[in-house]
C-alpha cells in the first residue's frame, strides 16, 4: 500500500481550484481577528471583522483571485448571515421584561437615530456630486446588511455596493462607538446598546454583546426595529425623494 502523500503543490492546485479555499480563507482570517480582538482585551480598534476584512482582501489579490470566485465559497458564509440575524430575537425575547417604561424612549431613538443615518449619508453624497445610482445604495445601506440588500433591489440600487456600505458603517460604528458614547456621557448599558444596535447594526451588536449582555440585548432590539422601520419605510422615502 502506497502512503506517499502528495506534493504540497498538487495539493495547492486542488485548493485553488475550489471553493474550499475562499470559505478557509474566510473563516481563518476572521479566526485570526477575533484571536487578536482577545488577547487586546477587547479593545474596539482591534474589531474582528475589521480585521479579517483586510486580511481577506489582501490575500485575494495576492492570490489574483476574481471576487466571483471567491463568493463561491463565502457564499456559504452569506448564507448564515440573515440566520445569525433572526436569532438575535432570543436575547430580546429574554430581556423582554426590563423594556417596560422605556418603549417610548427606545422608539423616539430609533426615530431619530434612523433619520439622520440617512439624511447625513445623503446629504454628504449629494454635496460632494455623487451620482445618484450610489445615493440610493447609501439611502439603503441604513439597515443592517441582509435587510438593506433587499431594500437595494426595490430601489433600484446595487445590492453588492449596498451591502459594502451597509458593513463599512458597521465596521465604523463598532470600532468608533465606544468613543462617540463616552464623550457623550452616555452610561446606561441599555443606551450604549441601542445606540450601537441602532448605528452599527450586525457588527456593533456583536461589539456590544462582547462587553455585556444587556447592552447586547439592547443591540439586537435597535437593530432588528430599525431592520423593520427600515424595510417598510425607506422604499417609500426613496420614491419621494428621487
Amino acid at each position: 500500500m502506497n502512503s506517499t502523500l502528495p506534493p504540497i503543490s498538487e495539493v495547492w492546485v486542488y485548493l485553488s481550484g475550489s471553493p474550499l479555499l475562499a470559505l478557509v480563507l474566510t473563516l481563518s482570517a476572521y479566526l485570526l481577528g477575533l484571536t487578536l480582538y482577545e488577547r487586546s482585551d477587547r479593545n474596539p480598534l482591534a474589531n474582528p471583522v475589521l480585521i479579517a476584512v483586510i486580511l481577506v482582501s489582501l490575500s485575494i489579490n495576492l492570490l489574483d483571485m476574481p471576487y466571483v470566485k471567491y463568493f463561491e465559497g463565502a457564499q456559504f458564509v452569506h448564507f448564515l448571515l440573515g440566520t445569525a440575524t433572526v436569532s438575535l430575537a432570543i436575547p430580546i425575547y429574554k430581556g423582554f421584561a426590563s423594556l417596560k417604561g422605556r418603549m417610548g424612549v427606545l422608539l423616539l431613538s430609533l426615530l431619530a437615530g434612523g433619520i439622520t443615518s440617512v439624511l447625513t449619508a445623503v446629504g454628504m453624497a449629494r454635496w460632494l456630486g455623487v451620482d445618484e445610482a450610489l445615493v440610493r445604495g447609501l439611502v439603503a445601506k441604513s439597515v443592517t446588511a441582509p435587510i438593506a440588500m433587499g431594500v437595494a433591489e426595490r430601489v433600484q440600487a446595487s445590492p453588492t455596493l449596498t451591502a459594502i456600505f451597509a458593513v463599512s458603517t458597521g465596521i465604523l460604528g463598532a470600532v468608533l462607538g465606544r468613543y462617540v458614547l463616552d464623550a457623550l456621557r452616555v452610561t446606561a448599558w441599555w443606551q450604549r446598546g441601542f445606540a450601537l444596535g441602532v448605528a452599527a447594526h450586525g457588527i456593533g451588536t456583536s461589539r456590544a454583546f462582547s462587553v455585556n449582555a444587556e447592552a447586547g440585548a439592547y443591540a439586537s432590539l435597535g437593530m432588528g426595529l430599525h431592520g423593520i422601520a427600515g424595510a417598510m419605510l425607506i422604499p417609500y422615502a426613496v420614491v419621494w425623494w428621487f
